[in-house]
């Protein structure tokens, strides 16, 4: 059995409106996506909120991931979990993803951490970031989702940069809240970028794997297009035991529907999967 892909919309076919992507995904054969978080603002009004929730129910796809508001990202902001003085607005987007779950059967919410910040200690950051992991992680438990912590390269500010980084947030959640449905998103491309090794980490931690991404390095391109064998990786995840999905989250060389050529046809439908 090969893995189960899923389009990441936020880096695929970004020549389109992001609205008309799910729909592009599903006429390149592949039943399932993921988003970043698809608002301008952590507080969307309702009508943007269906017009998201009924772009993917049009296009006829599965939305497998949702990533909670992390900032301005092309600013380079990282996430705002841990940014003191936007609690509210992680909070505020929780409450908006959890309720796009529902309605579209999305389980795995991305919580991107945040940058170091030269007005907050990194202690009180830290401390900060337990409190709305938490948060989040019993507003997912609500529908059965799970709240996903991950790696992230090319971020000099952001602090977690290992699997170990990302394993040692989820565990302190977990021994002073409480809040056991975290888990860990294990993004090759980042981990490799950030020089883990990426056998070793699946070796130590396969069992710990909550969902997966994938992107060649170096360039975040498309697999084959850098030095990563992805396939082995992946490989020694299911022999490890991962059945979730992998997500494609990157940037193609080609056009984003000439990027697809490595993905087994049998691969890209998977409908009803979970």
């Amino acid at each position: 059995m090969g893995s189960r892909y899923t389009v990441n919309v936020s880096m695929l076919f970004a020549e389109l409106p992001l609205l008309q992507r799910p729909a592009a995904a599903k006429a390149a054969g592949f039943d399932a996506v993921e988003c970043w978080w698809p608002f301008p603002t952590a507080t969307p009004s309702d009508p943007e909120v269906d017009q998201f929730v009924a772009a993917v129910q049009d296009g006829g796809v599965h939305l497998v991931g949702l990533n909670f508001f992390a900032g301005d990202m092309p600013a380079g902001d990282r996430g705002v979990v841990s940014w003191p003085g936007r609690a509210s607005e992680l909070r505020d987007s929780v409450a908006t993803a959890v309720a796009i779950g529902e309605r579209l059967g999305c389980r795995a919410f991305n919580a991107l951490y945040g940058n170091r910040r030269e007005d907050s200690t990194p202690e009180e950051q830290d401390e900060l970031a337990v409190a709305n992991l938490a948060h989040a992680g019993r507003a997912a438990a609500a529908i059965g989702g799970t709240v996903l912590v991950e790696p992230v390269s090319g971020a000099p500010l952001y602090p977690l940069r290992t699997a170990q980084d990302a394993l040692s947030v989820i565990d302190r959640v977990a021994r002073e809240t409480g809040v056991e449905n975290l888990g860990f998103l294990c993004d090759l491309y980042h981990l490799a970028v950030n020089a883990d090794d990426l056998d070793a980490v699946i070796a130590t931690f396969a069992n710990r794997v909550a969902h997966v991404q994938i992107a060649d390095a170096p360039g975040r391109h498309e697999p084959g297009t850098g030095l990563l064998d992805i396939g082995g990786y992946l490989a020694k995840l299911q022999a490890a035991g991962y059945g979730g999905w992998v997500g494609l989250e990157y940037k193609p060389s080609r056009s984003s529907a000439e990027s697809f050529g490595w993905v087994p046809i049998a691969d890209r439908a998977a409908a009803g999967a979970r």
